[in-house]
């Protein structure tokens, strides 16, 4: 048994892949084919993709709301129980 070694790709070469899986301009088995890379890869840098792409217009050293409100929750959570 031929064991194969896991190829490593670059930051650059996902953003790539995942941003022409959005376009939609070709298949995933398109794809696929084009970058030799399986569907579920594919697939999975385009979520990755999605779901941090908010993290692209958020300015250093600036707290999100979210943060602030749980900060707050935190708090009042901290003064309500008995010591």
């Amino acid at each position: 048994m031929i064991k194969t070694q896991r190829q490593k790709h670059s930051s650059a070469f996902k953003t790539k892949v995942a941003i022409e899986a959005l376009q939609e301009r070709e298949s995933i088995s398109e794809l696929c084919s084009k970058y030799g890379i399986h569907p579920n890869m594919i697939s999975r840098w385009k979520k990755e993709f999605i779901d941090r792409a908010p993290e692209l217009f958020d300015k250093p050293g600036q707290e999100k709301k979210g943060d602030v409100d749980m900060e707050k929750f935190y708090a009042k959570i901290v003064k309500a129980s008995p010591n």
